[in-house]
């Protein structure tokens, strides 16, 4: 495997520190997340910080990634957890400009009660004010 671009490298780091000041760096401001749960894509930098910073602390503990598969401008990252007792399987998709910036976050999970209660957690992250 190729080595990982700068961008893909940013993200493990944010994710191995779980410090999502990290993320200010790493976003561009005009940044797309696409929730599993929400149907409208998020747009901007403050609610695609707001989204993972809320993933990491609800996803954090017991997330890891099993799989990933990488260009120079995307990638597709395998993860697992577990929720209260609830098997999560998912993949994140990331997409980066040339300064090495997300541009798009896409997250998909399964199954449908790992969903359910991703989405139960992470409403009162989301609820909770500004990250």
């Amino acid at each position: 495997m190729s080595e990982q671009p700068a961008a893909l490298r940013a993200w493990h780091a944010v994710v191995e520190s779980g410090n999502p000041a990290l993320l200010d760096d790493l976003l561009a401001d005009d940044v797309v997340f696409r929730s599993p749960a929400v149907f409208i894509p998020q747009r901007g930098k403050s609610v695609t910080t707001r989204y993972l910073s809320g993933a990491m602390v609800v996803l954090g503990p017991s997330l890891r990634y099993v799989g990933q598969w990488h260009d120079q401008a995307s990638a597709v990252l395998e993860f697992e957890a577990e929720l209260d007792g609830v098997y999560v399987q998912g993949v994140d998709m990331l997409r980066w400009n040339e300064q090495d910036k997300l541009t798009s976050f896409t997250v998909m999970v399964r199954p449908i009660r790992g969903l359910q209660k991703l989405a139960e957690l992470m409403a009162p992250q989301l609820s909770a004010g500004p990250a």
